[in-house]
Protein backbone atom coordinates (compact mmCIF):
# COMPACT_ATOMS: atom_id res chain seq x y z
CA UNK A 1 0.00 0.00 0.00
CA UNK A 2 2.71 2.47 1.04
CA UNK A 3 4.42 1.66 -2.44
CA UNK A 4 1.38 2.57 -4.09
CA UNK A 5 0.49 5.70 -2.53
CA UNK A 6 4.53 6.62 -3.03
CA UNK A 7 4.17 5.88 -7.02
CA UNK A 8 0.70 8.02 -7.10
CA UNK A 9 2.76 11.07 -5.40
CA UNK A 10 5.45 10.76 -8.27
CA UNK A 11 2.90 10.70 -10.78
CA UNK A 12 1.08 13.76 -9.32
CA UNK A 13 4.42 15.71 -8.83
CA UNK A 14 4.87 14.94 -12.88
CA UNK A 15 1.91 16.02 -13.88
CA UNK A 16 2.60 19.04 -11.88
CA UNK A 17 5.63 19.93 -13.69
CA UNK A 18 3.87 19.35 -16.70
CA UNK A 19 1.35 21.65 -15.79
CA UNK A 20 3.66 24.29 -14.75
CA UNK A 21 6.10 24.10 -17.97
CA UNK A 22 2.95 23.81 -20.42
CA UNK A 23 1.32 26.97 -19.37
CA UNK A 24 4.34 29.14 -18.62
CA UNK A 25 5.61 31.43 -21.29
CA UNK A 26 9.08 31.47 -20.54
CA UNK A 27 9.80 28.27 -20.20
CA UNK A 28 13.03 28.21 -19.94
CA UNK A 29 12.61 29.55 -16.35
CA UNK A 30 11.96 26.30 -15.19
CA UNK A 31 14.55 24.70 -15.73
CA UNK A 32 14.40 22.59 -12.01
CA UNK A 33 10.73 21.35 -12.93
CA UNK A 34 12.53 19.73 -16.03
CA UNK A 35 15.71 18.38 -14.27
CA UNK A 36 12.95 16.83 -11.88
CA UNK A 37 11.39 15.57 -14.76
CA UNK A 38 14.69 13.86 -15.50
CA UNK A 39 15.28 12.08 -12.55
CA UNK A 40 12.06 10.64 -12.53
CA UNK A 41 13.40 8.75 -15.65
CA UNK A 42 15.22 6.24 -12.27
CA UNK A 43 11.80 6.08 -10.26
CA UNK A 44 8.97 3.67 -10.64
CA UNK A 45 7.74 1.91 -13.42
CA UNK A 46 4.98 4.40 -14.60
CA UNK A 47 6.86 7.47 -13.58
CA UNK A 48 9.50 6.17 -15.93
CA UNK A 49 6.36 6.26 -18.68
CA UNK A 50 5.48 9.63 -17.75
CA UNK A 51 8.93 10.56 -17.79
CA UNK A 52 9.24 8.76 -21.20
CA UNK A 53 6.32 11.31 -22.45
CA UNK A 54 7.68 14.52 -20.62
CA UNK A 55 11.37 14.61 -21.50
CA UNK A 56 10.98 14.81 -25.46
CA UNK A 57 8.10 17.32 -24.68
CA UNK A 58 10.03 19.76 -23.24
CA UNK A 59 13.17 19.64 -24.57
CA UNK A 60 13.91 22.05 -26.88
CA UNK A 61 13.94 24.70 -24.28
CA UNK A 62 16.38 23.49 -22.36
CA UNK A 63 19.94 22.88 -24.63
CA UNK A 64 22.26 24.06 -22.04
CA UNK A 65 20.99 19.81 -20.26
CA UNK A 66 19.97 18.67 -24.30
CA UNK A 67 23.52 15.99 -23.39
CA UNK A 68 22.19 15.38 -20.00
CA UNK A 69 18.13 14.61 -21.09
CA UNK A 70 19.44 12.32 -24.04
CA UNK A 71 21.35 10.63 -21.75
CA UNK A 72 18.82 9.85 -19.87
CA UNK A 73 16.36 9.19 -21.68
CA UNK A 74 18.84 6.76 -23.70
CA UNK A 75 18.09 4.41 -20.13
CA UNK A 76 14.49 4.52 -20.67
CA UNK A 77 15.16 2.77 -24.54
CA UNK A 78 16.87 -0.02 -22.80
CA UNK A 79 14.30 -0.08 -19.68
CA UNK A 80 13.57 -3.94 -18.22
CA UNK A 81 9.99 -2.82 -18.62
CA UNK A 82 8.58 -3.91 -22.37
CA UNK A 83 5.84 -0.85 -22.21
CA UNK A 84 8.48 1.90 -20.87
CA UNK A 85 11.24 1.04 -23.55
CA UNK A 86 8.24 1.46 -26.41
CA UNK A 87 6.83 4.52 -25.21
CA UNK A 88 10.64 6.01 -24.86
CA UNK A 89 11.05 5.05 -28.62
CA UNK A 90 8.05 6.18 -29.65
CA UNK A 91 8.93 9.71 -28.18
CA UNK A 92 12.20 9.73 -30.07
CA UNK A 93 10.87 11.77 -32.94
CA UNK A 94 9.97 14.34 -31.42
CA UNK A 95 13.43 15.23 -30.23
CA UNK A 96 14.19 16.53 -33.51
CA UNK A 97 10.82 18.07 -34.35
CA UNK A 98 12.53 21.51 -33.56
CA UNK A 99 16.15 20.06 -33.00
CA UNK A 100 16.95 18.77 -36.04
CA UNK A 101 20.49 18.92 -35.34
CA UNK A 102 20.16 15.69 -32.92
CA UNK A 103 18.43 13.63 -35.92
CA UNK A 104 21.60 11.74 -37.23
CA UNK A 105 22.20 10.43 -32.85
CA UNK A 106 18.50 9.35 -32.92
CA UNK A 107 18.70 7.79 -36.33
CA UNK A 108 22.11 5.76 -34.82
CA UNK A 109 20.32 4.96 -31.88
CA UNK A 110 17.20 3.85 -33.65
CA UNK A 111 19.12 2.14 -35.73
CA UNK A 112 20.75 0.10 -33.20
CA UNK A 113 17.17 -0.95 -31.22
CA UNK A 114 16.46 -2.99 -34.86
CA UNK A 115 17.80 -5.80 -33.51
CA UNK A 116 15.01 -5.73 -30.44
CA UNK A 117 13.26 -9.62 -30.67
CA UNK A 118 10.03 -8.04 -29.53
CA UNK A 119 7.58 -7.13 -31.90
CA UNK A 120 6.05 -4.52 -30.59
CA UNK A 121 9.26 -2.78 -29.91
CA UNK A 122 10.70 -3.57 -33.29
CA UNK A 123 7.33 -2.07 -34.53
CA UNK A 124 7.82 0.91 -32.71
CA UNK A 125 11.53 1.45 -34.47
CA UNK A 126 10.26 1.08 -37.50
CA UNK A 127 7.29 3.70 -37.41
CA UNK A 128 10.59 6.11 -35.56
CA UNK A 129 12.57 5.76 -37.95
CA UNK A 130 9.91 5.85 -40.87
CA UNK A 131 8.82 9.44 -39.26
CA UNK A 132 12.78 10.64 -39.36
CA UNK A 133 13.26 9.64 -42.87
CA UNK A 134 10.59 11.85 -44.23
CA UNK A 135 11.59 14.15 -42.21
CA UNK A 136 14.69 14.64 -43.55
CA UNK A 137 15.22 11.66 -46.07
CA UNK A 138 18.83 13.04 -46.85
CA UNK A 139 20.37 12.89 -43.03
CA UNK A 140 18.37 10.02 -42.24
CA UNK A 141 19.70 8.06 -44.86
CA UNK A 142 23.49 8.95 -43.89
CA UNK A 143 23.18 7.92 -40.77
CA UNK A 144 21.68 4.26 -41.31
CA UNK A 145 24.24 3.69 -44.30
CA UNK A 146 26.98 4.16 -41.80
CA UNK A 147 26.23 1.14 -40.11
CA UNK A 148 26.30 -1.12 -43.36
CA UNK A 149 29.92 0.22 -43.95
CA UNK A 150 33.40 -1.52 -43.33
CA UNK A 151 33.64 -2.99 -39.99
CA UNK A 152 37.36 -1.26 -39.34
CA UNK A 153 34.16 2.03 -39.13
CA UNK A 154 32.89 0.65 -35.59
CA UNK A 155 35.69 1.40 -33.74
CA UNK A 156 35.64 -0.62 -30.34
CA UNK A 157 32.26 -2.21 -31.14
CA UNK A 158 32.00 -5.78 -31.37
CA UNK A 159 32.40 -7.23 -34.29
CA UNK A 160 29.49 -9.51 -33.61
CA UNK A 161 26.91 -6.51 -32.60
CA UNK A 162 27.79 -4.36 -35.39
CA UNK A 163 27.17 -7.99 -37.69
CA UNK A 164 24.00 -8.07 -35.88
CA UNK A 165 22.88 -4.42 -36.14
CA UNK A 166 24.21 -4.42 -39.69
CA UNK A 167 21.85 -6.96 -40.95
CA UNK A 168 18.94 -5.01 -39.66
CA UNK A 169 19.59 -1.91 -41.43
CA UNK A 170 19.98 -3.54 -44.26
CA UNK A 171 16.95 -5.22 -43.80
CA UNK A 172 15.25 -1.98 -43.02
CA UNK A 173 16.27 -0.12 -46.17
CA UNK A 174 15.16 -3.64 -48.30
CA UNK A 175 11.98 -3.67 -46.61
CA UNK A 176 10.93 -0.35 -45.91
CA UNK A 177 13.18 2.33 -47.56
CA UNK A 178 13.36 0.89 -51.44
CA UNK A 179 9.61 0.27 -51.72
CA UNK A 180 9.45 3.63 -50.87
CA UNK A 181 11.57 5.86 -53.21
CA UNK A 182 9.27 7.69 -55.21
CA UNK A 183 7.77 9.19 -51.63
CA UNK A 184 11.35 9.21 -50.04
CA UNK A 185 13.42 10.62 -52.95
CA UNK A 186 12.36 14.38 -53.14
CA UNK A 187 13.75 16.00 -55.29
CA UNK A 188 14.28 13.43 -57.62
CA UNK A 189 17.18 13.89 -58.90
CA UNK A 190 19.33 15.11 -56.28
CA UNK A 191 17.96 12.47 -53.79
CA UNK A 192 18.59 9.54 -56.17
CA UNK A 193 22.12 11.18 -56.77
CA UNK A 194 22.70 11.19 -52.44
CA UNK A 195 21.46 7.58 -52.44
CA UNK A 196 24.00 6.39 -54.89
CA UNK A 197 26.98 7.67 -53.36
CA UNK A 198 25.67 5.93 -50.23
CA UNK A 199 25.71 2.53 -51.93
CA UNK A 200 28.66 3.33 -53.75
CA UNK A 201 30.94 4.18 -50.40
CA UNK A 202 29.29 1.07 -49.11
CA UNK A 203 29.80 -1.92 -51.48
CA UNK A 204 33.54 -2.46 -50.09
CA UNK A 205 32.01 -5.23 -48.28
CA UNK A 206 29.06 -6.98 -48.90
CA UNK A 207 27.91 -10.18 -49.83
CA UNK A 208 26.69 -11.02 -53.24
CA UNK A 209 22.92 -11.23 -52.20
CA UNK A 210 23.35 -8.02 -50.68
CA UNK A 211 25.39 -6.49 -54.12
CA UNK A 212 22.67 -7.99 -55.86
CA UNK A 213 19.64 -6.03 -53.61
CA UNK A 214 22.38 -2.65 -54.06
CA UNK A 215 22.65 -3.17 -57.68
CA UNK A 216 18.98 -4.34 -58.69
CA UNK A 217 17.86 -0.83 -56.36
CA UNK A 218 20.02 1.35 -58.90
CA UNK A 219 18.25 -0.03 -61.88
CA UNK A 220 14.79 1.37 -60.31
CA UNK A 221 15.85 4.72 -60.36
CA UNK A 222 15.45 6.88 -63.17
CA UNK A 223 19.41 7.67 -63.52
CA UNK A 224 19.72 3.82 -64.10
CA UNK A 225 16.59 3.02 -65.69
CA UNK A 226 15.40 2.92 -69.62
CA UNK A 227 16.08 6.05 -70.53
CA UNK A 228 19.18 6.38 -68.43
CA UNK A 229 22.24 8.78 -70.22
CA UNK A 230 25.53 6.48 -71.17
CA UNK A 231 27.20 8.21 -68.90
CA UNK A 232 25.21 6.72 -66.27
CA UNK A 233 24.87 3.62 -67.52
CA UNK A 234 28.74 3.67 -67.78
CA UNK A 235 28.66 4.61 -64.03
CA UNK A 236 26.58 1.49 -62.77
CA UNK A 237 29.37 -0.31 -65.42
CA UNK A 238 32.40 0.77 -62.83
CA UNK A 239 29.91 0.18 -59.93
CA UNK A 240 30.07 -3.56 -60.63
CA UNK A 241 33.24 -3.85 -62.40
CA UNK A 242 34.81 -2.11 -58.89
CA UNK A 243 33.09 -4.94 -56.98
CA UNK A 244 34.23 -7.73 -59.58
CA UNK A 245 37.85 -6.98 -59.02
CA UNK A 246 39.08 -7.90 -62.42
CA UNK A 247 42.50 -6.04 -61.68
CA UNK A 248 43.35 -8.34 -58.67
CA UNK A 249 45.61 -11.34 -59.05
CA UNK A 250 43.35 -14.06 -59.69
CA UNK A 251 43.59 -17.12 -57.26
CA UNK A 252 42.04 -20.30 -57.13
CA UNK A 253 42.07 -20.59 -53.95
CA UNK A 254 40.27 -17.66 -53.36
CA UNK A 255 36.76 -18.70 -53.12
CA UNK A 256 35.65 -15.56 -51.96
CA UNK A 257 37.26 -13.85 -55.57
CA UNK A 258 35.50 -16.65 -57.29
CA UNK A 259 31.95 -16.00 -55.54
CA UNK A 260 32.33 -12.55 -56.18
CA UNK A 261 32.99 -12.47 -59.85
CA UNK A 262 30.25 -15.15 -60.57
CA UNK A 263 28.02 -12.70 -58.75
CA UNK A 264 28.75 -10.06 -60.81
CA UNK A 265 29.24 -11.02 -63.90
CA UNK A 266 25.22 -12.99 -63.53
CA UNK A 267 24.13 -9.74 -61.67
CA UNK A 268 25.49 -7.18 -64.27
CA UNK A 269 25.15 -8.41 -67.69
CA UNK A 270 21.70 -8.33 -68.00
CA UNK A 271 21.62 -4.35 -67.84
CA UNK A 272 23.21 -3.67 -70.93
CA UNK A 273 25.47 -4.48 -73.57
CA UNK A 274 28.75 -5.47 -72.48
CA UNK A 275 31.83 -3.29 -72.89
CA UNK A 276 34.27 -4.52 -75.42
CA UNK A 277 36.91 -3.86 -73.15
CA UNK A 278 35.24 -6.03 -70.32
CA UNK A 279 34.31 -9.02 -73.02
CA UNK A 280 38.20 -10.85 -72.71
CA UNK A 281 38.68 -9.99 -69.26
CA UNK A 282 35.50 -11.74 -68.14
CA UNK A 283 35.79 -14.96 -70.41
CA UNK A 284 39.72 -15.21 -69.13
CA UNK A 285 38.63 -15.37 -65.23
CA UNK A 286 35.42 -17.65 -66.44
CA UNK A 287 38.12 -19.93 -68.06
CA UNK A 288 39.90 -19.74 -64.43
CA UNK A 289 36.90 -20.24 -62.36
CA UNK A 290 35.32 -23.00 -64.36
CA UNK A 291 38.22 -25.40 -62.63
CA UNK A 292 36.53 -24.88 -59.31
CA UNK A 293 32.75 -24.77 -59.38
CA UNK A 294 30.99 -27.71 -58.01
CA UNK A 295 28.97 -30.61 -60.06
CA UNK A 296 25.56 -28.37 -59.16
CA UNK A 297 27.20 -24.98 -60.91
CA UNK A 298 28.35 -26.58 -63.38
CA UNK A 299 24.85 -27.82 -64.49
CA UNK A 300 23.70 -24.47 -64.02
CA UNK A 301 26.53 -23.08 -65.85
CA UNK A 302 26.84 -25.10 -68.75
CA UNK A 303 23.66 -24.20 -71.49
CA UNK A 304 24.91 -20.52 -71.29
CA UNK A 305 28.21 -21.94 -71.86
CA UNK A 306 27.17 -23.27 -74.84
CA UNK A 307 24.91 -21.10 -76.00
CA UNK A 308 27.67 -18.56 -76.45
CA UNK A 309 29.82 -21.20 -77.81
CA UNK A 310 27.82 -21.34 -80.50
CA UNK A 311 27.34 -17.83 -80.95
CA UNK A 312 31.12 -17.96 -81.38
CA UNK A 313 31.98 -20.34 -83.16
CA UNK A 314 31.13 -19.30 -86.60
CA UNK A 315 29.45 -21.57 -89.17
CA UNK A 316 31.50 -20.38 -92.21
CA UNK A 317 35.09 -20.17 -92.95
CA UNK A 318 34.32 -16.54 -94.25
CA UNK A 319 33.58 -15.27 -90.96
CA UNK A 320 35.73 -13.49 -88.48
CA UNK A 321 36.02 -15.69 -85.00
CA UNK A 322 38.03 -14.52 -81.89
CA UNK A 323 40.59 -17.16 -81.02
CA UNK A 324 40.83 -16.00 -77.24
CA UNK A 325 37.36 -16.34 -77.13
CA UNK A 326 37.11 -19.52 -78.12
CA UNK A 327 40.23 -20.66 -76.25
CA UNK A 328 38.31 -19.54 -72.83
CA UNK A 329 35.13 -20.94 -73.95
CA UNK A 330 36.18 -24.56 -74.99
CA UNK A 331 38.23 -24.70 -71.71
CA UNK A 332 34.98 -23.39 -69.58
CA UNK A 333 33.24 -26.35 -71.60
CA UNK A 334 35.65 -28.68 -71.22
CA UNK A 335 35.86 -28.40 -66.91
CA UNK A 336 32.61 -27.93 -66.87
CA UNK A 337 30.88 -30.91 -68.85
CA UNK A 338 33.64 -33.21 -67.08
CA UNK A 339 32.01 -32.65 -63.89
CA UNK A 340 28.65 -33.29 -65.25
CA UNK A 341 28.99 -35.35 -68.49
CA UNK A 342 25.64 -36.28 -68.74
CA UNK A 343 24.13 -32.82 -69.06
CA UNK A 344 26.07 -32.33 -72.55
CA UNK A 345 23.48 -34.93 -74.41
CA UNK A 346 20.66 -32.31 -74.65
CA UNK A 347 23.28 -29.20 -75.35
CA UNK A 348 25.36 -31.00 -77.89
CA UNK A 349 23.55 -34.28 -78.78
CA UNK A 350 26.46 -36.99 -76.86
CA UNK A 351 25.73 -39.84 -75.71
CA UNK A 352 27.11 -40.36 -72.43
CA UNK A 353 24.97 -43.15 -70.22
CA UNK A 354 25.27 -42.46 -66.01
CA UNK A 355 22.41 -44.24 -65.19
CA UNK A 356 20.41 -41.31 -64.33
CA UNK A 357 17.17 -39.95 -65.81
CA UNK A 358 18.66 -36.75 -66.51
CA UNK A 359 20.79 -38.70 -69.17
CA UNK A 360 17.77 -38.38 -71.29
CA UNK A 361 18.56 -41.01 -73.85
CA UNK A 362 15.40 -41.54 -75.21
CA UNK A 363 15.23 -38.51 -77.02
CA UNK A 364 16.65 -37.19 -80.74
CA UNK A 365 19.46 -34.56 -80.20
CA UNK A 366 21.03 -35.52 -83.30
CA UNK A 367 20.49 -32.12 -84.68
CA UNK A 368 22.36 -30.29 -82.18
CA UNK A 369 24.95 -32.87 -82.12
CA UNK A 370 25.60 -31.88 -86.26
CA UNK A 371 25.21 -28.16 -85.57
CA UNK A 372 28.06 -28.47 -82.94
CA UNK A 373 30.76 -30.78 -84.51
CA UNK A 374 30.16 -29.23 -87.45
CA UNK A 375 30.83 -26.40 -85.94
CA UNK A 376 33.74 -27.66 -84.22
CA UNK A 377 35.40 -28.63 -88.01
CA UNK A 378 34.62 -25.19 -88.89
CA UNK A 379 37.22 -23.69 -86.36
CA UNK A 380 39.16 -26.22 -86.48
CA UNK A 381 39.52 -25.47 -90.43
CA UNK A 382 40.22 -21.94 -89.38
CA UNK A 383 42.84 -22.11 -86.36
CA UNK A 384 45.00 -24.69 -88.47
CA UNK A 385 45.18 -21.83 -91.08
CA UNK A 386 45.65 -19.07 -88.57
CA UNK A 387 48.76 -20.97 -87.25
CA UNK A 388 50.52 -21.79 -91.00
CA UNK A 389 50.26 -17.97 -91.00
CA UNK A 390 51.33 -16.80 -87.54
CA UNK A 391 54.42 -19.68 -88.37
CA UNK A 392 55.26 -17.77 -91.56
CA UNK A 393 54.99 -14.71 -89.79
CA UNK A 394 57.65 -15.58 -86.91
CA UNK A 395 60.33 -17.06 -90.11
CA UNK A 396 59.78 -13.19 -91.42
CA UNK A 397 60.58 -11.71 -87.92
CA UNK A 398 63.83 -13.71 -87.29
CA UNK A 399 64.72 -12.55 -90.68
CA UNK A 400 63.89 -9.21 -89.48
CA UNK A 401 65.79 -9.03 -86.66
CA UNK A 402 68.56 -9.90 -88.63
CA UNK A 403 68.21 -7.26 -90.86
CA UNK A 404 67.15 -4.99 -88.37
CA UNK A 405 69.58 -1.79 -87.38
CA UNK A 406 68.29 0.09 -84.62
CA UNK A 407 67.00 -0.62 -81.34
CA UNK A 408 63.65 0.22 -81.85
CA UNK A 409 63.14 -1.50 -84.95
CA UNK A 410 64.30 -4.76 -82.64
CA UNK A 411 62.13 -3.98 -80.10
CA UNK A 412 59.16 -3.53 -82.13
CA UNK A 413 60.27 -7.33 -83.54
CA UNK A 414 60.45 -8.56 -80.30
CA UNK A 415 56.77 -7.35 -79.39
CA UNK A 416 55.32 -8.66 -82.85
CA UNK A 417 56.99 -12.24 -81.65
CA UNK A 418 55.70 -12.33 -78.20
CA UNK A 419 51.86 -12.05 -80.06
CA UNK A 420 52.74 -14.06 -82.46
CA UNK A 421 53.79 -16.64 -79.85
CA UNK A 422 50.98 -16.01 -77.41
CA UNK A 423 48.51 -16.67 -80.86
CA UNK A 424 50.12 -19.85 -81.52
CA UNK A 425 49.26 -20.98 -77.89
CA UNK A 426 46.11 -19.95 -77.91
CA UNK A 427 45.66 -21.76 -81.40
CA UNK A 428 46.83 -25.05 -80.12
CA UNK A 429 44.80 -25.45 -77.38
CA UNK A 430 41.65 -24.65 -79.68
CA UNK A 431 43.00 -28.01 -81.29
CA UNK A 432 43.56 -30.13 -78.57
CA UNK A 433 40.13 -29.42 -77.16
CA UNK A 434 38.11 -29.00 -80.06
CA UNK A 435 39.49 -32.32 -81.52
CA UNK A 436 38.66 -33.99 -77.81
CA UNK A 437 34.66 -32.92 -78.90
CA UNK A 438 33.94 -34.92 -82.03
CA UNK A 439 33.02 -38.40 -80.46
CA UNK A 440 29.16 -39.44 -79.40
CA UNK A 441 30.88 -39.96 -76.12
CA UNK A 442 33.96 -37.56 -75.54
CA UNK A 443 36.07 -37.67 -72.88
CA UNK A 444 36.03 -33.92 -70.89
CA UNK A 445 39.35 -32.45 -70.27
CA UNK A 446 38.89 -31.95 -66.68
CA UNK A 447 42.14 -31.91 -65.06
CA UNK A 448 44.81 -28.50 -65.68
CA UNK A 449 46.99 -30.19 -68.11
CA UNK A 450 46.16 -27.48 -71.14
CA UNK A 451 47.90 -23.98 -70.19
CA UNK A 452 45.86 -21.21 -70.49
CA UNK A 453 47.59 -18.64 -73.31
CA UNK A 454 47.72 -16.22 -71.22
CA UNK A 455 48.98 -18.04 -68.40
CA UNK A 456 52.75 -18.59 -67.96
CA UNK A 457 53.99 -22.46 -67.36
CA UNK A 458 54.13 -23.20 -63.17
CA UNK A 459 58.32 -23.20 -62.73
CA UNK A 460 59.35 -26.63 -60.49
CA UNK A 461 60.84 -25.39 -57.17
CA UNK A 462 61.99 -27.78 -54.75
CA UNK A 463 59.05 -27.90 -52.24
CA UNK A 464 59.26 -27.11 -48.90
CA UNK A 465 59.80 -29.95 -46.28
CA UNK A 466 56.28 -30.33 -45.00
CA UNK A 467 55.54 -30.55 -48.87
CA UNK A 468 57.92 -33.14 -49.78
CA UNK A 469 56.41 -34.66 -46.78
CA UNK A 470 52.94 -35.65 -48.34
CA UNK A 471 51.79 -32.33 -46.84
CA UNK A 472 49.45 -29.69 -49.07
CA UNK A 473 51.50 -26.50 -49.76
CA UNK A 474 49.46 -23.05 -48.74
CA UNK A 475 47.86 -21.41 -51.84
CA UNK A 476 50.79 -18.28 -51.54
CA UNK A 477 53.13 -21.22 -51.36
CA UNK A 478 51.56 -22.80 -54.79
CA UNK A 479 51.37 -19.56 -56.80
CA UNK A 480 53.09 -16.73 -55.08
CA UNK A 481 49.98 -14.71 -54.23
CA UNK A 482 49.30 -12.75 -50.64
CA UNK A 483 45.35 -13.23 -50.63
CA UNK A 484 45.35 -11.93 -47.51
CA UNK A 485 45.97 -8.65 -49.15
CA UNK A 486 43.12 -9.16 -51.35
CA UNK A 487 39.80 -7.39 -51.11
CA UNK A 488 37.31 -10.50 -49.05
CA UNK A 489 33.92 -10.71 -49.66
CA UNK A 490 31.73 -12.05 -47.35
CA UNK A 491 30.50 -15.02 -49.22
CA UNK A 492 27.72 -15.71 -51.82
CA UNK A 493 24.62 -17.48 -52.29
CA UNK A 494 23.75 -20.39 -55.00
CA UNK A 495 23.54 -19.26 -59.01
CA UNK A 496 20.47 -18.97 -60.36
CA UNK A 497 20.08 -20.51 -64.38
CA UNK A 498 17.68 -17.98 -65.49
CA UNK A 499 19.85 -14.82 -64.50
CA UNK A 500 22.86 -16.46 -65.90
CA UNK A 501 21.52 -17.77 -69.13
CA UNK A 502 20.51 -13.66 -69.32
CA UNK A 503 23.96 -12.73 -68.17
CA UNK A 504 25.60 -14.85 -71.05
CA UNK A 505 23.54 -14.00 -73.97
CA UNK A 506 24.51 -10.12 -72.51
CA UNK A 507 28.14 -11.15 -72.65
CA UNK A 508 27.98 -12.41 -76.38
CA UNK A 509 25.93 -9.53 -77.92
CA UNK A 510 29.49 -6.97 -76.78
CA UNK A 511 30.86 -4.69 -79.32
CA UNK A 512 33.34 -5.73 -82.22
CA UNK A 513 35.56 -2.84 -81.62
CA UNK A 514 38.00 -1.49 -79.25
CA UNK A 515 40.72 -3.08 -77.15
CA UNK A 516 41.31 -6.21 -75.23
CA UNK A 517 39.89 -8.41 -78.29
CA UNK A 518 42.48 -11.10 -78.18
CA UNK A 519 43.28 -12.76 -80.99
CA UNK A 520 40.84 -12.86 -84.08
CA UNK A 521 40.92 -12.76 -88.03
CA UNK A 522 38.92 -14.30 -90.98
CA UNK A 523 39.32 -17.83 -93.30
CA UNK A 524 40.78 -15.71 -96.11
CA UNK A 525 43.85 -14.97 -95.30
CA UNK A 526 42.58 -11.64 -93.27
CA UNK A 527 45.28 -12.73 -90.45
CA UNK A 528 45.41 -11.15 -87.08
CA UNK A 529 44.34 -7.49 -86.57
Amino acid sequence: MAKATDDSIDIGKLYGYDHRLSEAKDKSQHKEDYECILAAANGSVKARQLAAMLIPKFFKYFPQISEQALDQYLYLCEDDELGVRVQAIRGLPLFCKDTPEHLSKIVDILAQLLVTGEIVERDAVNKALMSLLRQDTRTSLTALFKHVGSTEERGAEEPSTWENVREKVLGFIKEKVFPLKAELLKPQEEMERHIVNLVKQNLQDVTADEFKMFVGFLKSLSLFGQNASAEHVQELVEIIEGQADLDAIFDGSDVDHIERFISCLRTALPLFVLPEKWTLDLLKTLAECSLYATPQDSRQFLPSVVQLLKKYMVRRKIEEMNFTYIECLLYAFHHLAYKTPNATNSLCGYKIVTGQPSDRLGEDFSEQFKDFTERLSTIEDLTRSMIKKLTQGMDDQNKAMKAAKTEEEKDDIKTQKQSATSGLKSCNNILAMAQALHSKSPSFIGDQKINLSWKELAKPSVLPTAAAAGQKRTAAAVNGVNTSAMKKGRGAGGFQNQLLNKAFEGLSSGGRGGRNRGWQGRGRGRGLR
